[in-house]
Order: C-alpha cells, then sequence, then structure tokens
C-alpha cells in the first residue's frame, strides 16, 4: 500500500522515495488527504518517539526534510490545479541581532512549515527593527526569536521590548541553549519553546484559538 509506505518512508528520512511514492498516491488520492491522513501523522510519530528519547535529532531531521520533499509534490499538484496550500498562520521566524547560530531555527522552520504554517524566515543576526518591520507588513500573529548565547539575551529583549511597543497584540515564543521559562518570562516573551515540536504545538493551540 502506498500510503503505508510513505508512512515508512518518512519515518526513515527518505527524501526521494517520499517525493516519488506522493506522486503515485496524488493520482488515486486528494492532496489534503495525504497531508492529513499520512504526512502529518508520520511526522507525529517520529516527534513522539523524539520526545521520548526513541530516537534522535539527526532522525527528525531526515524525517523532516522527507516530508518536506512530500509536501513540496503536494504544492506543485495544488498550484497545477490553481489550488493552493492551506496554510495556517503567518509566523515571523529570527535569530536576533548578534546571534549567528540557526541550526535550532532552521528546524523549528522545517517542522512548523511542515504542520502548514507560512513561514517567514528572516535568517540570523537580525536587528530588532528588521523584525519589528517584516511583523507589521504581514501581520504575523505569531513570531518566533532564538539565541543560543547569554550575550545575545539582551537584544532578544531589546526586540520584544519593541515589539510591544509598537503595539504588536501577538504571540511571541522564544528558545535557544541559554533560555528557560523563567527568563523567557523576564524578557517579556510569552512562551519558552525547549524544542521544535514544542514550538509547533504552542503555534497550533493559538491557531486553533484564533
Amino acid at each position: 500500500e502506498d500510503d503505508a509506505t510513505l508512512r515508512w518512508a518518512i519515518a526513515n528520512g527518505m527524501k526521494e522515495r517520499a517525493g516519488s511514492i506522493v506522486r503515485e498516491l496524488l493520482k488515486t488520492m486528494p492532496a489534503f488527504d495525504i497531508v492529513h491522513r499520512i504526512v502529518i501523522p508520520a511526522l507525529d510519530s517520529v516527534a513522539h518517539d523524539f520526545e521520548e528519547e526513541r530516537t534522535y535529532l539527526p532522525q527528525l531531521m531526515m524525517s523532516a526534510e522527507a516530508a518536506k520533499s512530500a509536501f513540496q509534490e503536494i504544492k506543485y499538484n495544488l498550484s497545477q490545479n490553481g489550488e493552493t496550500h492551506a496554510e495556517k498562520c503567518d509566523f515571523v521566524l529570527a535569530s536576533v541581532k548578534g546571534d549567528i547560530h540557526d541550526i535550532g531555527k532552521n528546524i523549528v522552520h522545517l517542522l512548523v512549515e511542515n504542520y502548514g504554517f507560512a513561514v517567514t524566515d528572516l535568517g540570523i543576526d537580525v536587528p530588532p527593527e528588521k523584525i519589528v518591520d517584516a511583523v507589521s507588513k504581514i501581520n504575523a500573529p505569531i513570531v518566533g526569536l532564538s539565541a543560543l548565547m547569554t550575550t545575545t539575551i539582551p537584544a532578544m529583549e531589546e526586540t520584544i521590548c519593541l515589539l510591544r511597543e509598537k503595539g504588536y497584540k501577538g504571540k511571541i515564543i522564544v528558545g535557544g541553549a541559554v533560555l528557560n521559562h523563567n527568563l523567557a518570562k523576564k524578557i517579556g516573551a510569552d512562551y519558552y519553546a525547549k524544542d521544535a515540536m514544542e514550538t509547533v504545538r504552542y503555534a497550533n493551540a493559538i491557531w486553533e484559538n484564533m
């Protein structure tokens, strides 16, 4: 069965295989059924294993890449049929000013996008003003900020202060090795996510309550 094989391909991080199986499935199955009945449950299962420490980060990344390959085929199919991939809300992502680490941010980008959010990734070492501009331009209800060094926490706080100063009413999620719940609260963030899956869960909860 192709759907079982697609689950297997995603679970095992087989990027090309996932794409080719989706091309076959699209001949007989609606695009959104593939997303909701196969791709997302397969990702959920890998994420659950990751959280239970039955699998590790490289595996999670490979599965996310395989799912991304499946999504690319689905998006292409939808655009050919004049439809669009059902996006949830906009999600702005950035490593704050002074921080040049992006591995964690890239994992968040991949997973959040795979779960249907429209991600605008501003990259690394992003000044507060640039983040505020991007957020207000697209009216994004969720912002994700990353900082991996103690020295860049003040830049994260400055970004949050500037967002609030400019009247931003959305949710600000922060993450990174040097952060914890208390520090996140102290610098004015709405939520501290310890990993990419927690970011996805919180973003989904925001989306469901919009």
